[in-house]
């Protein structure tokens, strides 16, 4: 049967005690209500030391902006509403965002963060090379991030430090804060730089990729971006530990 109507005049106290209550759980639930799922806080850390010609400069640019227009990277980068940012690294004190953090929730996004990349000009020529304060500032930067489930740091570079605070402390200190560092290196058959990102700059669960030479970098780092999105299960080690 049909409820009778409200009669006029205020309502019971209960009424507004219990209205009250619902309204309060209510906003606790918003409140409480966690943000869009974040899969994974990238940082690009490039290099762009005095080692650095233009050709690697604009390889490391250019490859990194294909490699993001890769369809399974695109999607992977999609799903997951990454968050994206690109560190411009040299000297002891020079370090530079180049492109802020872009949190990647559609195509219109993605494209516009691919944009940027691509643009970006070099802000440093004719310095050194210090990949400890380089990984600290990038740390610096994660802590901007959006929340994300994972936090990872992708060094790219051609040389060892020469310059700048001892690597492996730098390198303990993101592993403590729970962020991974990863690199490639572009490398000839008269360097060894893989060897020295694995003795001193990855963390745990880390892993170095190596380009022999130009013509390998863009498909090295496509690659290596790949793992980062999609890790192997189970995937662990430290220093020492080397991508295929």
């Amino acid at each position: 049967p049909a409820l009778p109507p409200r009669l006029p005049g205020p309502a019971p106290p209960w009424h507004d005690a219990r209205m009250a209550r619902l309204l309060l759980l209510l906003l606790a639930t918003v409140r409480a209500a966690p943000a869009a799922a974040c899969d994974l806080a990238l940082v690009f850390a490039i290099d762009v030391s005095n080692s650095v010609d233009e050709r690697e400069y604009r390889l490391q640019v250019d490859g990194l902006s294909l490699a993001l227009r890769d369809p399974a990277i695109a999607d992977a980068l999609l799903s997951g509403e990454s968050a994206l940012a690109v560190l411009q690294w040299s000297g002891a004190d020079e370090q530079i965002v180049a492109v802020p953090w872009t949190r990647i929730e559609g195509p219109a996004a993605l494209d516009a963060f691919v944009a940027a990349v691509h643009r970006q000009p070099r802000a440093f020529v004719a310095s050194g090379t210090a990949p400890a304060e380089a990984v600290r500032r990038s740390l610096a930067l994660l802590d901007e991030a959006p929340p994300c489930a994972r936090r990872v740091i992708d060094v790219s570079g051609d040389g060892e430090r020469n310059e700048g605070g001892r690597v492996a402390e730098a390198r303990n200190a993101a592993a403590a804060a729970g962020v991974t560092i990863n690199a490639i290196t572009i490398e000839t058959d008269r360097t060894t730089v893989s060897d020295f990102f694995r003795r001193e700059l990855i963390t745990p669960g880390g892993f170095v990729m190596r380009a022999e030479g130009h013509d390998d970098y863009p498909a090295t780092l496509r690659a290596k971006i790949a793992r980062e999105l999609f890790p192997v299960v189970g995937e662990a080690g430290g220093p020492g530990v080397s991508g295929p």
